[in-house]
């Protein structure tokens, strides 16, 4: 769909252009000067939970998640909205200011924004942010040894699937939820504080899907410990109930060939890591010499983080 693009847009005509039409990162960073440069990026999804404000906050969270995983601040939005027009207004306005307050938290001033008519509601954010172009992460920037770290757990994906088939229980959505409202400001910070070059963030590609884009762009293979990676409560029993949207097949499709499972994980178990996550935690790559400080300024932080593995020489992913 986007190879016209190839066609009219040079890479090579836009050296300013730092990430964008080469490499497949998380935003687009367009350099002002030696020192700044502007992080561009955009989402926005049909609702995943019932809760309009919970919706709106999500939606938000998300789409302010791609500067944070460039390693960028971001300050300014614009909301990006499709809504039916015989949605009760006070739906809308919850949407819409779940997102504003969610993007208040952030420090980020929403300034407007377009709307359309659509038959199902879909909201998001055009999100920009500054990043200093010689500190920013990209997927490219894993090193041979790094430790992966993982700043929030998974299972969000067949979490709400299972709420839309009505199968989940309020405790297992109140738990995804809490997650996927929870902004990676803290977790960008942190990157930025220990100098990381290598990070993403978790999102409809799975933590598979995300992983192997960080593999090949950065030319390693990705060693993961399945115990060490976390999901939330309701994860595995969802997983067991086939509660998996399609984006989770998509994914597997897309990406198994390049996966290498131990036998001791099921297929539930590896379903898991192709579910699709909405406003997923940061993946990061932390290099060895800095783990342990890295983990105590976490606690500091009050930023949760796990240790799922490691990065070697090699390709593709190997799950042990």
């Amino acid at each position: 769909m986007l190879r016209p693009i190839k066609d009219i847009f040079d890479p090579d005509s836009f050296p300013d252009l730092l990430v964008g039409l080469r490499e497949p990162d998380d935003a687009a960073v367009w350099r002002l000067d030696e020192e700044r440069a502007l992080v561009v990026t955009t989402d926005f999804f049909t609702p995943v939970v019932d809760d309009a404000y919970d919706y709106g906050a999500i939606a938000a969270a998300n789409s302010l998640s791609d500067v944070y995983a460039m390693g960028g601040q971001p300050f300014l939005a614009l909301n990006v909205a499709a809504l039916p027009d015989n949605l009760p207004e006070e739906i809308s306005r919850e949407i819409i200011r779940g997102g504003a307050e969610k993007a208040r938290e952030a420090g980020v001033v929403i300034a407007g924004g377009h709307t359309v008519k659509d038959k199902e509601p879909k909201y998001g954010l055009i999100a920009i942010g500054f990043v200093d172009p010689r500190k920013m992460l990209s997927k490219a920037g894993l090193k041979i040894g790094d430790a992966l770290v993982l700043t929030k757990p998974l299972g969000f994906g067949v979490t709400t699937t299972a709420l839309k088939r009505e199968q989940a229980d309020e405790q297992d959505v109140s738990e995804a939820v809490s997650w996927m409202k929870r902004l990676n400001k803290a977790a960008g910070q942190l990157a930025a504080e220990f100098g990381l070059r290598g990070g993403t963030d978790i999102t409809g590609y799975s933590l598979l899907g995300h992983g192997m884009e960080m593999a090949e762009a950065s030319g390693v293979s990705l060693q993961l410990d399945f115990s060490n990676i976390p999901f939330i409560s309701g994860a595995r029993k969802y997983a067991e109930m086939g509660a998996f949207a399609g984006g989770a097949f998509d994914n597997k499709k897309h990406f198994e060939a390049k996966v290498k499972f131990a036998d001791p994980i099921d297929e539930a178990n590896q379903m898991l890591l192709f579910d699709p996550q909405t406003s997923g935690g940061l993946l990061l790559g932390v290099p060895p010499e800095n783990l342990d400080a890295f983990l105590a300024r976490a606690q500091e932080m009050d930023q949760a983080v796990w240790v799922i593995g490691r990065v070697e020489t090699g390709t593709g992913i190997e799950i042990r």
